[in-house]
């Protein structure tokens, strides 16, 4: 950081050139560290141990991990009646209705089949069907987040998912962060239990005589949670495995410089490594920003987290134009970009690669973290360019059908044989040619 009359400058500033771009972007992508074999063979004992123990495993792990001594596993009823009684009242009023909002949202994104019919008796399809069991992981203890058990939920819940479960760490009273046992009833869960870790994602891939196997795996965690849920995909389907946080904004010379700078941070307050940029056509606004950075900081509770992520991720770019901001954003494919201008939708259909886009001066990153309806769980790490925000489509699965008539295959036979012989297999051929032929060879 460099010292400027009174002003700490967090942000590092340049006036953007091809090379600066690609070396911006280089940056971010190191944000990302490999996991250490000491992790993988560590978290890879644990679940090996789980799938040849089920719930002896997790009970010991338990004990080892959390310092708990549990007795059951599930979460009663009774138990999130009293997680009700431990929470604000408009807690639970605000949760409801990000709930309202969320399901609007994502009812939009139910897809259907089709059915195609051609002559002669000829029809094809496609059926779209929910899958049968979920497993959401939420974090406990300091690290938890309500929000993220409606995002993860409630799309699951409008795909049609049959049966939804969460796991989630005890706390050391050997129960759960009422907050979570308060989104999880709103969310509409099916059953809680009380294991976090390695263990719980390996219980959710392998099952045990108290949890069952389940299809898919969603949900945050710590390294050790997301380097299960990689060694169990294949054998389960996994959501992602998420970076560091991110936000990009781009903003005009008529940008306020107190919005801009507590949206940068309220990204940047997430993770050290979590990064902030700042894309701009004023310089004038990069220095008021500098000045608003160091004003609110100081009375922020992550204040040490955020100067840290500011100073080793956070940027300022100065470009000439909007256009020519936005082109510079789709290289680096954020998961949030903010477009702080006066007509932002002008502007959306330039965008490429964002997990989620905020546009206007008065909508911030946290409307879509918590109650705007979109989901937050979001492509990270540029990842943007080809990856897809959680929805509906991830809780789905696609199935094809065909029918031929006998008076099509008749028509259609000798093509399909021809095809066949030519990649040498005559099995293939052979089970059209019997058909043809009633039966001879």
């Amino acid at each position: 950081m460099k010292l400027k009359g009174a002003i700490l400058y967090m942000l590092k500033f340049m006036e953007i050139t091809e090379s600066n771009k690609k070396s911006l972007i280089n940056e971010l992508k190191g944000r990302a560290t490999e996991t250490e074999q000491e992790i993988i063979l560590s978290v890879n004992n644990i679940l090996s141990k789980v799938k040849k123990e089920g719930d002896k495993a997790l009970f010991e792990l338990t004990k080892t991990f959390d310092k708990v001594d549990l007795k059951t596993l599930e979460v009663s009823a009774s138990e999130i009646d009293e997680c009700f009684n431990n929470v604000e009242e408009d807690f639970i009023n605000a949760l409801k209705e990000a709930k309202v909002n969320i399901e609007d949202y994502h009812n939009k994104q139910k897809a259907n089949g089709f059915l195609m019919t051609k002559d002669k008796g000829v029809y094809l399809g496609q059926r779209v069907l929910p899958l049968e069991r979920v497993g959401v992981y939420v974090p406990g203890g300091t690290a938890a987040y309500p929000s993220s058990v409606l995002m993860n939920v409630i799309p699951a819940k409008v795909a049609g998912v049959d049966e939804i479960v969460m796991v989630t760490p005890p706390d050391k009273d050997g129960g759960i962060n009422p907050y979570i046992g308060v989104a999880a009833r709103i969310a509409g869960i099916d059953k809680i239990y009380k294991v976090g870790g390695a263990q719980a994602v390996g219980a959710l891939a392998y099952g045990t005589e108290t949890i069952g196997k389940v299809d898919k795996i969603v949900g945050p965690g710590n390294i050790f949670v997301a380097t299960a849920k990689k060694l169990v995909f294949g054998e389960v389907d996994i959501d992602m495995i998420a970076g560091p946080s991110e936000i990009l904004v781009i903003a005009d010379e008529k940008s306020d410089p107190s919005f801009v700078a507590a949206d940068l941070m309220s990204q940047a307050e997430h993770d050290k490594l979590a990064s902030s940029v700042l894309i701009t056509t004023s310089k004038e606004l990069y220095e008021k920003v500098e000045i608003e950075l160091e004003r609110q900081v100081k009375t922020l509770e992550r204040e040490e987290i955020i100067r840290t992520s500011l100073k080793d991720f956070g940027s300022a770019i100065l470009c000439k134009t909007i256009e020519e901001c936005i082109d510079i954003s789709n290289a680096i494919a954020p998961e949030h970009l903010e477009i702080m201008v006066d007509e932002p939708m002008k502007y959306l259909g330039m965008v490429r690669n964002a997990g989620s886009v905020f546009l206007g001066r008065y909508c911030p990153e946290p409307i879509g973290d918590y109650f705007g309806g979109t989901n937050h769980v979001l492509p990270t790490s540029g990842t943007a360019r080809f990856f897809s925000p959680l929805s509906v489509d991830s809780f789905i699965k696609k199935s094809s059908f065909i029918y031929y008539s006998k008076e099509a295959i008749m028509e259609n036979g000798e093509k399909i044989i021809t095809l066949a012989n030519k990649e040498g297999l005559t099995a293939h051929a052979n089970s059209v040619k019997v058909r043809l032929n009633n039966g001879n060879l």
